[in-house]
């Protein structure tokens, strides 16, 4: 089997056309067309590396840490493909994986590629930046101050230097693509994985595809959001919004180059072609931009998922309801490579959902680590918060101590203990440290409220209603999920669940 897994980063599902979406998107429609569209996909743990953990291990890790490394214990799929002949190769612009927190990922695969200078990726060097270009060019919601280790200082300088659309990362990770279709088309048993960090934030694109996009904005620089409420003003929303929807334009303009080399080259055939996303994007929606401190509302929860494979064309244009998530990602790929499957897998191949729309599972859950537990069931969500964020008990359980840019310091280790009760981990002793405050993303969290919604009546997710059963019902799931993924006993006390 060859195998090319094609992964953006917030990419929003109600951009896309072939899901409603109104952003210029029309190769993602035509990819559409000839492989299955999954309407009920979900997220797992977040942000980012913590969806990527899930993506390769294929189960749920916001129960037990934070945003950090595959641990010496976890089953990667690169890894399993590697030992059972499969070749993997990344080609990515993604730069998380090579600070503390993500720096175990990249070495699993066969070999990899990194494309520099995405948001605030350590790349170029300016000893004394432009500091009145700065300015005079970008938003002050935008600027910050250049040497004040800003990660939007560093994207300024970053952005000195990336002239033309040859200049940006994503394009070079797609040429690098063709070329190594070029020299391994032929072969046989291998996995690429293509990883644009598009159209995450900052959002930045060539001309060509903002003019299809207007706002009536007519001042600085503004394509990056704070992680905040929505303070600006309508015509700075509008451009912001302008900005990303862009960028998304550019992202499937790379999608279209990719499937004319399919065209091409005949790889519909022989090749299958998954298409997906860590997790979505707010963009003003409930008042709020970005990610993580809001509620996982399904604008950042609920995400695209295509899937094309050779020998299931015949359900090409097909869409499927049954209810799936990150973790499905990682068995299907080693099912797709003939590939067993570790008993420690807790996702669910979904070759057989191109052929039957059934899966083997009523309900998901998802969040970030020391947060909200949320669930859905395809009808309803349910958003459980802990009755004290700031003095619950939290532990993070990990062999591999260090935060998304740092090392854990050593009044962390304070109580550390090690613990040895989780089948996961396969007989290694995990150590058990109290987490600190603001674990996961370090950002705040707000409008902790415990909600149900109603998708089917109120598919934006904006009158939360009363309903006691069914709550009852989703937080007894909720239990028996907890206990599948083999959660700690404090998330049960967190929560006020019964273990």
């Amino acid at each position: 089997m060859r195998t090319l897994f094609l992964l953006f980063d917030s990419l929003n599902r109600r951009a896309l056309e072939c899901y409603g979406g109104t952003a210029i998107t029309h190769n993602f429609s035509r990819l559409a067309e000839r492989a299955v569209v999954f309407d009920n996909h979900y997220v797992g743990s977040l942000p980012c590396m913590p969806a990527r953990r899930d993506i390769h291990t294929g189960r749920l890790n916001f129960l037990h840490r934070s945003w950090g490394p595959l641990e010496p214990y976890d089953h990667s799929f690169p890894d399993l493909l590697k030992n059972s002949g499969i070749y993997s190769h990344l080609i990515t612009d993604h730069y998380h994986y090579f600070e503390d927190g993500g720096a175990t990922y990249h070495n699993r695969y066969n070999s990899w590629e990194l494309y520099r200078g995405q948001e605030w990726d350590p790349w170029a060097a300016l000893v004394d930046p432009p500091d009145e270009k700065f300015q005079r060019l970008y938003h002050p919601l935008q600027y910050d101050p250049p040497r004040t280790q800003s990660g939007r200082a560093q994207a300024m300088i970053n952005r000195e230097f990336i002239h033309g659309e040859d200049d940006y990362s994503m394009v070079q990770c797609f040429e690098s693509a063709w070329k190594f279709l070029d020299n391994n088309r032929d072969a046989d048993n291998w996995v690429l994985q293509i990883e644009c960090f598009d159209p995450h934030e900052p959002f930045f694109a060539p001309e060509k595809y903002r003019v299809h996009y207007h706002s009536d904005y007519q001042g600085q620089v503004l394509n990056w959001p704070r992680y905040n409420r929505v303070e600006e003003t309508p015509e700075e929303i509008r451009e912001i919004q302008a900005n990303y929807s862009a960028l998304v334009t550019m992202c499937d303009t790379y999608l279209g180059k990719l499937l004319d080399y399919f065209d091409s080259h005949g790889l519909w055939e022989n090749t299958a072609l998954i298409v997906s996303t860590d997790h979505g994007f707010m963009l003003a929606e409930h008042e709020w931009w970005a990610k993580s401190r809001m509620p996982f509302y399904n604008e950042v929860a609920h995400i695209p998922l295509i899937f094309h494979h050779p020998e299931f064309r015949q359900y090409g244009g097909e869409r499927r309801n049954a209810l799936t998530q990150t973790i499905d990602i990682m068995p299907t790929l080693l099912e797709l490579n003939g590939v067993n499957i570790p008993d420690q897998v807790l996702g669910h191949s979904l070759i057989s959902v191109l052929e039957e729309d059934k899966i083997d599972r009523t309900a998901v859950i998802y969040g970030r680590f020391g947060a909200s537990v949320n669930i859905t069931d395809g009808r309803y969500t349910y958003f459980l918060y802990p009755d004290d964020l700031d003095g619950q008990e939290l532990y993070e359980y990990t062999l591999m101590p260090t935060h998304q840019k740092s090392f854990f310091r050593r009044e962390e280790f304070t109580d550390a203990s090690l613990e040895n009760e989780f089948a996961f981990a396969r007989g290694f002793p995990v150590l058990k440290l109290p987490a600190r405050r603001g674990s996961g993303q370090g950002a705040k969290l707000e409008d902790t409220n415990t909600v149900l919604y109603d998708l089917q009546t109120d598919p934006g997710q904006l009158q939360p209603i009363s309903m006691p059963e069914r709550e009852d019902l989703l937080k007894a799931t909720i239990v028996a999920e907890l206990n599948r993924h083999e959660a700690p006993p404090e998330a049960f006390r967190r929560f006020g669940l019964a273990d």
